[in-house]
């Protein structure tokens, strides 16, 4: 199950997570990287698709995507403890240790963002 710790607003990402996701983004142009929340966040069309928040990694998905990354571990991603971000999946730690598998993801939260109208 994703961790559920409750977070100092001042803690910062590891390192390694910060470059296994800038590794991933780098490949993936749609995503435009920029900060959220102090962290680095990709964007499609003013929507964001996924980002850093802490220990964690997580991704907007469709409710098909979400439910399947829930069976696998995942879990909603709450900035803010209890107050979660609907659409919003955290990776579990298993995948957002592996570019590999955390692509994946991210390829369908883009998929899936790029669908949606853009922000103004």
């Amino acid at each position: 199950m994703a961790d559920k710790r409750p977070m100092s607003s001042f803690e910062k990402a590891p390192r390694d997570l910060v470059e296994r996701f800038t590794e991933v983004m780098t490949t993936r142009p749609a995503g435009a990287v920029r900060k959220m929340f102090g962290y680095p966040a990709a964007f499609v069309n003013g929507n964001m698709a996924t980002g850093l928040h802490g220990e964690r990694w997580f991704v907007r998905l469709s409710a098909t995507d979400t439910a399947e990354l829930v069976g696998l571990g995942g879990g909603p991603f709450e900035p803010m403890p209890g107050r979660p971000m609907r659409g919003y999946t955290v990776l579990p730690p298993s995948i957002a240790e592996d570019p590999g598998a955390a692509g994946a993801w991210v390829d369908r939260a883009l998929d899936h963002v790029g669908g949606l109208p853009p922000k103004s």
